[in-house]
């Protein structure tokens, strides 16, 4: 997902300033957590039409920080657990399309264990 020239100056970046030590996976996934949440609180109480408008505004930014945020926690944690993101992606897409199947739920939003 993240090319290997940025992957390597997201580690650099990380060992320059010795935080590898504070990474460990579990407090990666706590901290991808966190930032997933300020994802959402970006587009808490908001309507659509508002969604909209500050997509297109300079508020932007901030929606797109916060997925940088979520990308890099992830990438990290990826990286240090040896699990080739685009191969694991790859592999829940072929579980999910054999999950549902296009002829029983297109246009559904019903949960695999739910439609018949």
């Amino acid at each position: 997902m993240i090319d290997k020239d940025l992957l390597e100056q997201l580690i650099a970046f990380r060992r320059e300033r010795d935080w590898e030590q504070f990474h460990r996976p579990k407090d990666l996934a706590i901290s991808l957590s966190i930032e997933a949440a300020e994802l959402l609180e970006w587009f808490q109480w908001r309507t659509d039409d508002e969604i909209s408008q500050m997509l297109s505004s300079d508020k932007r930014q901030q929606l797109e920080d916060e997925i940088a945020d979520v990308a890099v926690y992830l990438t990290y944690l990826s990286h240090d657990l040896q699990i080739d993101l685009d191969a694991v992606i790859a592999n829940k897409l072929k579980k999910n399309a054999a999950k549902y199947p296009v002829d029983k739920v297109r246009g559904r939003a019903d949960k695999y264990n739910e439609y018949s």
